[in-house]
This record gives C-alpha cells, sequence and structure tokens, in this order.
C-alpha cells in the first residue's frame, strides 16, 4: 500500500496495513470497559468461567456426565429422577480469546467500501484489541494464499502484533489459493481452542461443508462461540440487467444479466446459504452477526446492551 497520496486512498478497501489495525485500539474502546475487579490469581479473571466443576457460583443442576466430580451428585436430585445429576459450578477465571479469520482469495471481494477480507481483518482487529486491553489472551489461526497464520493464545505485545502483522498481510495475499480448505482451518480452530474461551469465526461461510458444521457444533458445545458471516450487497442482489465482462484473476468470461430467471436464481441461491447458516447457529445455540462490506463496522459490534467488558452472543433474528 502506498504510504501517501491518492494511492492510499485508492488500496484503503482493497488491503489493510498493520499501521491501520494498530490504530483501531481506540476504537476498540467501544465495545466495552474491561471490568474493574482484579484476578484473584494467575489464572483467574474477571470472567464467570465456561468451565464447569469445583468453582465458586453455583451455576445449574444436569444430568451427569462422564467424568463429572462423584462430590458433585445432587443425591435428591438424583433420588427424585431415578438418574444421576450433578451440581455445577462456575468460577472466575481469565477468557482466552480465539479468531478463526478467513481471508482466503474467495474473500477478496467487494463492491462497496471495501473487500470482505478488509472487513474480516478490521472487526478481528477490534475484537482483538478489545480481549487485549482486558488483559486476556489472544490467539488466531488465519487462513489465506500466503499461508495458515497459526498463533497461539498469549498475552505479550509482541506477539499480539504479531496476530495484527498477519492479518495484515493476508488481506495482501490475493493470488493463487489457499493453502488449506475452510473446513481444514475451522477443525485447527476446534482443535486449538480450550474449553471454556471465547471464539470468534469471521468468514462469509461460501466454503462450509458438512466437516466444518461439524467443527462448529463441536466449538459451540466447548467455548463460547459467534459467527460473524461477510457479505457484500450484491451477492444478495442482483446486478442491473446488462453484459459484464469478469475475472477470477486468471480466466476472463461475460455474463449477461437481467432476466427473471437470472435474478430469481441469483437472490434464491444467495438466501438459501444465509437460511442454512441462520437455521443451523440457531439449532447449536451459537451467535451470529451478519456484516455487509458496507456496514458501519463499529455500530454492528458495539450492540447496545451487552455488558460492559464481555461480549454476548447476538442471537440470529
Amino acid at each position: 500500500m502506498s504510504s501517501t497520496g491518492s494511492g492510499e486512498e485508492e488500496d484503503r478497501g482493497v488491503v489493510t496495513s498493520l499501521d491501520e489495525l494498530v490504530g483501531l485500539r481506540s476504537d476498540a474502546s467501544r465495545l466495552g470497559h474491561p471490568p474493574i475487579q482484579r484476578a484473584r490469581h494467575a489464572l483467574a479473571g474477571p470472567y464467570l468461567s465456561a468451565f464447569r466443576g469445583g468453582g465458586i457460583e453455583f451455576d445449574e443442576v444436569r444430568a451427569y456426565q462422564a467424568g463429572d466430580d462423584m462430590r458433585c451428585i445432587d443425591w435428591r436430585v438424583t433420588a427424585r429422577t431415578g438418574r444421576p445429576h450433578s451440581r455445577v459450578f462456575r468460577e472466575e477465571r481469565e477468557r482466552p480469546v480465539w479468531l478463526g479469520v478467513d481471508l482466503a482469495p474467495p474473500m477478496h471481494f467487494g463492491t462497496r467500501c471495501a473487500f470482505k477480507s478488509v472487513l474480516a481483518a478490521r472487526a478481528a482487529a477490534l475484537l482483538a484489541w478489545s480481549a487485549h486491553d482486558r488483559g486476556d489472551r489472544v490467539g488466531a489461526v488465519i487462513r489465506s494464499s500466503a499461508g495458515i497464520g497459526d498463533h497461539p493464545v498469549n498475552r505479550t505485545d509482541l506477539r499480539f502484533l504479531g496476530v495484527l502483522a498477519s492479518l495484515a498481510e493476508a488481506t495482501r495475499a490475493h493470488g493463487g489459493e489457499a493453502s488449506e480448505g475452510f473446513d481444514e482451518s475451522l477443525e485447527r480452530v476446534a482443535f486449538r481452542a480450550q474449553a471454556g474461551c471465547q471464539t470468534y469465526l469471521l468468514s462469509d461461510f461460501a466454503e462450509l461443508g458438512e466437516r466444518g458444521r461439524e467443527s462448529l457444533a463441536l466449538l459451540a458445545r466447548r467455548t463460547d462461540l459467534t459467527c460473524l458471516s461477510i457479505y457484500d450487497r450484491l451477492e444478495a442482489i442482483a446486478p442491473p440487467a446488462g453484459r459484464y465482462r469478469i475475472s477470477n484473476g486468471r480466466d476472463h468470461c461475460s455474463i449477461t444479466t437481467g432476466s427473471r430467471a437470472f435474478t430469481d436464481t441469483w437472490c434464491d441461491d444467495f438466501a438459501v446459504r444465509r437460511a442454512e447458516m441462520t437455521e443451523f447457529c440457531q439449532s447449536h445455540r451459537i451467535g451470529l452477526v451478519t456484516l455487509a462490506t458496507d456496514d458501519d463496522l463499529l455500530e454492528v459490534l458495539a450492540s447496545p446492551g451487552l455488558p460492559p467488558g464481555e461480549y454476548r452472543k447476538r442471537r440470529p433474528s
């Protein structure tokens, strides 16, 4: 990206830079304020953890699961129902944040304001800064044609800047194909993300397959999962009638738009994919946020009514 002049303005929505992602730190404060209570020990933190076990705050009684502490069995409920039940608790400890960011070539597309890849990188940086400034460790799996950026959770400034640099570099990797499939990247995130952490997945989810859905379901069971589904308005609404020359960077062809059949097919394909994603997230209690390339990113992420310093799932409507 050019550092000055019109070149910078022309590139702004096509690629991003480390300087831009670092500069989002001040905006991240609008997503919530760091909690004021201090950690009780090295692994403690300001959140009611999703780790279940001998914590400090009672959460619920549920059916006994393999591995539950025998000391936590609720004998009254067990006697009443005839099936073993356990008392589970939540304890205060830190919540590592994992980001799964899809910046593969299909994300390098956009007709309004920015490419989907740039919006995804900016959103990931805002979420990362918000977590970092709360004192949480941040890890990321970044998929692009430049390779897989696999960053273990860490809270040091140097490692954190490495995540931002990897995001910026991936927005510039326009050529070639992704180094691994989307489903494989989701499996990688599911393997990395520890139980009880906060997980954000950013993609258009156009390449989501059956293996990927299994990984999403696993992440939803083990972590507090939110999917940020990114799209461009042109994907949802067919272009005006006309003849268009298009290219994927290697091959070229022309398409003619305007017929009723073309418009219906174009719109239906997107609507079906969105409906399937929405239904899947609802059925697995996964938070789903949709982001268009011309949306106000901060306005969407800073949803009103969220508790300070913590994100809650924004349920599909």
